[in-house]
């Protein structure tokens, strides 16, 4: 007997048809003593539908407002995944994300799980039912509806293995695992294995779109193998987990990611005097606003006076904006600068520990390329370089090929 939990995206139950085929396929792979629990998503677009609803209505950001509007597109899901169970021949019950237990602060449109009790969801188990759960969504402690953001359905499935100790979490997408870079930028992408934790949640973090980020930070934290395998396929796909169980360490470099979803900001003429940078990161942290790539220089003509470049995902631009528009009323910046039109590159590896020329070999992939750096990021793992958007996929194709030569 397994407790497996698996979640399944808005392609793989974008239409009726496709809803039957999870159902069918779940059905066929499960044992007579395993308990499953599925967690879906909206179906197809349905949630950019519902996003272009309220943009029709009202040019505002209203958080709860649209936590409740957009968590309706994952109760669809659900009903209709668990009537095809029905169908089929199998009890089944579906649970909003509040019924199974998931708690939530109060930063709508990207909440964080801030706990899970699943006792309804281990009593439908314990009744001999299959439970479908909604993806990217919980309650407040006040009873507010939120949301988890893009890729929260990754979150949720991870959430409530965690949460029932489930044997396993597989998160089936449309690709058939990992790949060393997304392959519909990179032809050449290698599939992989298995991955670490650290080196997955690099990835995720700096663009590779195939795992929500904090999933696999819950991932990390409680120890939950978690397989990433095609809804269109039996085969085996990459396993994240804490260290590597079989020899596939002859790569220094794991993989090669992007992220067009990135603004550089520049904050030009601040006075150099303790308390500044605390003053404008805490203000933008207050927000929600996640800021990356921080770089401070001193101007040679004036030691004391600083510029501060750094980026943030464009949809926080506007609320960035006016934050740092009040805040220059009161610092007297000498300029606000903020472009959209960049990308970040990046590559990752834990391998890069004890390697010298990483970082070269990177540069001149992007030099050979006729590439410009305009910043540079580092961690243990990564190095990321800020370039021109329309670069970025010939970037990611020459430093692919750089460390993972045909």
């Amino acid at each position: 007997m397994a407790l497996i939990v698996k979640k399944f995206g808005g392609s793989s139950v974008a239409t009726p048809e496709k809803i039957m085929a999870v159902a069918r396929r779940v059905l066929q792979e499960k044992n007579p003593d395993d308990k499953i629990v599925v967690v879906v998503s909206a179906m197809g677009d349905t949630t950019d539908d519902l996003v272009s609803l309220a943009e029709a209505i009202t040019d505002k950001t209203y958080g709860r407002e649209m936590d409740m509007l957009l968590a309706t597109g994952e109760q669809v899901s659900i009903a209709l995944l668990a009537m095809a169970f029905a169908k089929l021949g199998h009890p089944a019950v579906s649970m909003t994300g509040f019924q199974a237990g998931i708690t939530t602060n109060e930063t709508f449109n990207k909440a964080k799980i801030t706990g899970i009790t699943p006792d309804r969801v281990w009593q439908e188990l314990n009744a001999g039912k299959i439970v479908v759960v909604a993806g990217f969504q919980g309650l407040t402690k006040t009873g507010d509806i939120t949301t988890l953001g893009r890729g929260g359905s990754d979150t949720t499935a991870v959430a409530v293995a965690a949460g029932l100790k489930a044997d396993h979490c597989e998160i089936y997408t449309d690709v058939d695992g990992i790949y060393s870079s997304d392959p519909r930028v990179v032809p050449t992408a290698r599939r992989m294995k298995e991955i670490t934790y650290n080196e997955m949640l690099e990835m995720a973090r700096l663009g590779a779109g195939v795992m929500h980020p904090r999933s696999v930070e819950l991932g990390k934290h409680y120890g939950m193998p978690i397989h990433v395998r095609s809804t269109f396929t039996r085969e085996t796909g990459t396993f994240i987990r804490e260290e590597y169980t079989m020899e596939e360490k002859e790569f220094v470099i794991r993989g090669v990611t992007h992220d067009t979803n990135v603004a550089k900001i520049a904050v030009l003429g601040v006075p150099d005097r303790p308390g500044i940078a605390y003053k404008i990161f805490s203000t933008l942290a207050e927000a929600n606003i996640d800021v990356d790539m921080i770089v401070q220089s001193v101007r040679a003509m004036d030691k004391h006076i600083i510029d501060m470049v750094f980026t943030i995902s464009q949809g926080d631009v506007p609320q960035a904006r006016s934050i740092l528009e009040k805040l220059n009323e009161e610092m007297d910046f000498s300029g606000l600068t903020i472009e959209e039109k960049v990308a970040k590159v990046s590559v990752v590896g834990a391998g890069m520990l004890g390697n010298p020329g990483i970082a070269a070999a990177t540069f001149g992939a992007l030099a050979d390329a006729g590439i410009n750096i305009e910043v540079i990021s580092t961690s243990e793992i990564s190095i990321s370089c800020l370039i021109e958007s329309d670069k970025a996929k010939e970037a990611v194709n020459a430093i692919h090929n750089r460390f993972f030569p045909a």
